[in-house]
């Protein structure tokens, strides 16, 4: 089974992030902005203008933020290197896109932590199993991470999470 790329790579995305979310203009966001919006301080070479003084004006969110991969999936894999910039059309599925596979990917890189662990075979093989459900195979499109079976692994990580969390603990 080969995993998806967990680390981000602002490089290869569209700047999915800086679109797709919200802001609420408290301690972690200097302004308020809408969903699907992009924010102010993003420029056309899809790079943030004030990258290097985040945290001074006021955007600790995005230092904290990672996409775990799934902005560059969305962008190159999915839509096949095409931007919204290029087609204003793609957006909302660009966004949405991301919104799906960001927690698949952040759950994908709790299952590569839990793998380290000392498990009993039972909870190994659940790791497995729920990892392999998480990773369609040669995905092309959104359709397969909507998929019932992917999405009711994704739903069973906190059980998980917490039948193992014994292990981890004996772990640290």
């Amino acid at each position: 089974m080969q995993l998806p790329d967990l680390k981000e790579d602002c490089s290869r995305c569209a700047a999915l992030c800086c679109l797709a979310y919200p802001f609420e203009a408290e301690e972690d966001f200097a302004i308020l902005k809408e969903a699907d919006s992009p924010c102010p301080n993003l420029g056309q070479d899809f790079r943030c203008k004030i990258h290097t003084d985040l945290i001074p004006c006021g955007f600790g969110g995005c230092v904290a933020y990672s996409c775990a991969g799934a902005g560059q999936r969305v962008t190159q894999i999915l839509f096949k290197g095409k931007s919204w910039q290029d087609d204003p059309d793609l957006l909302p599925h660009m966004t949405y896109a991301l919104r799906l596979l960001r927690p698949i990917h952040e759950a994908l890189l709790v299952l590569q932590e839990i793998e380290a662990l000392d498990l009993p075979p039972e909870l190994r093989a659940q790791c497995t199993t729920l990892t392999l459900a998480l990773c369609p195979e040669d995905p092309k499109t959104i359709w397969e991470f909507e998929d019932k079976n992917l999405q009711e692994a994704l739903a069973e990580l906190p059980d998980f999470i917490e039948a193992i969390a014994p292990f981890a603990l004996d772990s640290a």
